[in-house]
């Protein structure tokens, strides 16, 4: 908690390891010529650390993780030190993050992962009898109707022994096999994505084990003395199942049965019938419910708690941030998996924010740092954007992100100079030639701007007073409605300049700290505000914490409609809600908001239209946002902020989102006597004019289009 004047007295020149950083792509022929080169050309365009990804493509002197490489490594790390860069090391050799760069295939296949899948369908008439042995691998056989209809058939002695009722089956016999998401590695000879090197098993603590010292135990033996130093920690990718089954591993039945207290397995061939009933459903959103604990435990924190005892910090994004109903089934639960994490991401590298889509999914991660007590959330930034954004693109971009809370940046992508093609043999034409934008004459103010401006939202502490609740049980349902909602919501609060961090259940029921009408995060701001948009399912211990928030003051509003379900320690028993569940709270269900739009890829088009919003929900957040931290003289749906808490000082980030101007009057809430501009790009702190009122300030904010401004209430 600094004060603004140590804050002003150091954001001129932050400390390195406030970024930005590009991607550095380390293959090739590397010599040390070719690391001076790079790393000075990097320097040049305003990086001050690097995240390096090590790969093996065409390194045929210095494969991966071969003494050679580390060598070269060393090499690569002394000569950042001397121009006092930081790096953060990419934990694989491409992505997703766990396959060793094949060392799991080769070396330890038995830790590889796996899945539940259909491995049989056999064709069954009504009356014929099906009698044959199963592998020891079945786990289930399921009979499907014509009609859709199902029913288990049973195993004895390990074989099926079935007569078919009357009707047209198939026999779906389920099994369990070693099955992995696809892998991008710069190790494999063909140069594709393929499942030719298998990522580890992420729900088994020893496979991470594993890996932590195929990949960096060895880091450790070879430049540790730098951990801390010049290298701050290791980045993740993407780990996820992407796969055609359902996720598993061997000590899976037996979690469930400690975590639920009932047997799953003689539920999961159920999983893969194309009609469930509502029993079935249950179960199956108890599965991903045990899923995403194993995978958090297994993979995420395994890997935190590895680099917070070697003095690193841990980064990592997930596959699918702004498409939950796909995350909820390849992660889990994002809260879950970075409460472990010291830094958090997402990624935007396909036209998942441009200024034409609607994307406040950057504040998943600005919220997991929030409510751990973390002060960094990341971003993966132009990986495969299309069109290519220029300079102006970039920074629009980059607002987007920040004003949603992300404040470490890392863009993609910066390949080495030592490049050769795929045949070996020809200089590849775009070897050491970063993304187009980079080139750019005010790419170094950019990330001069950026490196500025991440130093600034890291300070203090967030200051978010409202909490926006995310349904990822009700997804575990297949209640997409609860996502829509969910995304609208977000919508609703950015465009009614609310300053919120999203929340999940674990937070609600026991993580949050509770006060009088309050509920604080482990950063220490606290929430006075709790929404909940659309959800089928809420706990019993959410419902109760909820409950006694409001009886000592909080405001709790659900909008859309109140839960269904009540869930005690499983989804398959969960009660049914009572309208006296929710007596206590701010209910308005008459209303519904719209579906927001989900981006388009490579698809750039005209930029969207306000949200329009029911006048009963207008109210309804009125009343339960009371006393807003940021009011307009009138409303406007282009303003954008996020803001932050200084030791005598709150920080205000403005965007204007719009293509037009905007020129508003905004009343700021608390006992600021003045007010400050501070400006990411000179760096200069200069007075503004400001008028006090009772307990608030108020301010003139002009801002031409796109444009940011940072305030600073002393």
């Amino acid at each position: 908690m600094p004060t603004a004047a140590q804050v002003a007295s150091r954001w001129n020149t932050p400390p390195p390891e406030y970024g930005p950083e590009p991607y550095y792509g380390f293959g090739g022929a590397m010599d040390e010529a070719v690391i001076r080169h790079d790393l000075d050309s990097m320097k040049a365009m305003g990086y001050q650390a690097i995240t390096v990804q090590a790969g093996g493509r065409d390194m045929k002197d210095a494969p991966y993780l071969s003494e050679a490489y580390f060598k070269l490594f060393r090499e690569f790390v002394d000569e950042a030190k001397k121009r006092d860069m930081r790096i953060w090391i990419v934990d694989d050799a491409g992505y997703p993050s766990g396959f060793a760069g094949g060392k799991f295939t080769a070396l330890a296949p038995d830790l590889r992962m796996q899945a539940l899948v259909v491995a049989h369908k056999i064709d069954v008439a009504g009356g014929d009898a099906l009698s044959q042995p199963v592998d020891p691998a079945t786990v289930g056989v399921l009979a499907v109707n014509a009609d859709g209809t199902s029913q288990s058939v049973p195993i004895a002695n390990g074989a099926i022994n079935w007569t078919a009722p009357a009707g047209k089956w198939t026999v779906l016999i389920v099994e369990h096999q070693f099955s992995t998401s696809p892998t991008m590695s710069d190790t494999n000879p063909v140069r594709k994505k393929d499942s030719s090197q298998s990522v580890e098993d992420y729900l088994n603590p020893a496979a991470t084990a594993q890996y932590i010292a195929f990949t960096h135990e060895q880091y450790k033996h070879y430049v540790g003395d730098e951990f801390g130093k010049t290298i701050i920690g290791f980045r993740g990718d993407e780990p996820d199942y992407s796969i055609g089954g359902i996720p598993w591993t061997p000590a899976f039945f037996n979690r469930f049965q400690q975590i639920k207290g009932y047997d799953v397995q003689p539920y999961v061939a159920s999983f893969f019938a194309p009609k469930l009933t509502d029993e079935q459903k249950r179960v199956k959103a108890d599965y991903w419910d045990v899923f995403s604990l194993l995978f958090a435990a297994g993979f995420f924190k395994q890997q935190g708690d590895w680099c917070a005892a070697n003095g690193l910090a841990y980064q990592v994004h997930l596959n699918h941030e702004e498409l939950e109903m796909q995350l909820v089934h390849s992660e889990g639960d994002f809260f879950r998996d970075m409460r472990y994490v010291q830094v958090p991401g997402i990624d935007a590298i396909w036209h998942q924010i441009w200024s034409d889509t609607i994307s406040d999914y950057p504040r998943l991660a600005a919220s997991a740092a929030h409510l751990y007590g973390k002060p960094r959330a990341f971003t993966e930034t132009f990986a495969a954007y299309h069109p290519i954004p220029n300079v102006e693109q970039a920074r629009y971009i980059l607002n987007e992100e920040m004003v949603r809370g992300v404040n470490q940046v890392e863009v993609m992508f910066f390949p080495a100079s030592s490049a050769v093609s795929l045949n070996g043999n020809t200089p590849n034409t775009s070897a050491g030639k970063p993304s187009a934008f980079m080139n750019e004459p005010g790419f170094p103010d950019l990330m001069q701007y950026t490196r500025r401006l991440s130093y600034l939202m890291s300070m203090g502490r967030p200051a978010a007073s409202v909490a926006l609740y995310i349904p990822s049980s009700s997804m575990w349902l297949g209640e997409a409605a609860a996502d829509r909602a969910f995304v609208s919501t977000e919508r609703l609060l950015s465009e009614h300049q609310v300053d919120f961090d999203i929340v999940d259940e674990n937070a609600l029921a026991m993580e949050l700290i509770p006060g009088r009408g309050t509920l604080t995060t482990l950063s220490g701001n606290s929430y006075r505000t709790i929404i909940l948009p659309g959800e089928m399912l809420l706990s019993q211990a959410a419902l109760d914490r909820l409950r006694t928030f409001a009886s000592t003051g909080g405001r709790v509003l659900f909008l859309d409609h109140t839960p269904t379900l009540i869930a005690g320690q499983t989804i398959r028993d969960a009660r049914a809600a009572t309208p006296a569940d929710f007596s206590w709270a701010i209910v308005e269900t008459s209303a519904q908001l719209a579906p927001t739009p989900t981006p388009g890829q490579f698809a750039p088009s005209a930029p969207p239209e306000p949200q329009q919003v029911p006048p009963a929900i207008e109210q309804a957040l009125a009343q339960a946002v009371a006393a807003p931290d940021v009011t307009l003289d009138s409303p406007d749906t282009s303003l954008r902020y996020i803001h932050r808490q200084l030791k005598d000082a709150t920080v205000y980030l403005f965007f204007n989102e719009s293509d037009h101007a905007f020129s508003r009057t905004v009343t700021l809430m608390g006992k600021g006597k003045k007010a400050e501009a501070w400006d990411p790009q000179t760096a200069s702190v200069q007075p503004r004019p400001s008028t006090r009122a009772k307990n608030s300030l108020k301010i003139q904010l002009a801002l031409k289009p796109y444009e940011t401004q940072v305030v600073v209430v002393r």
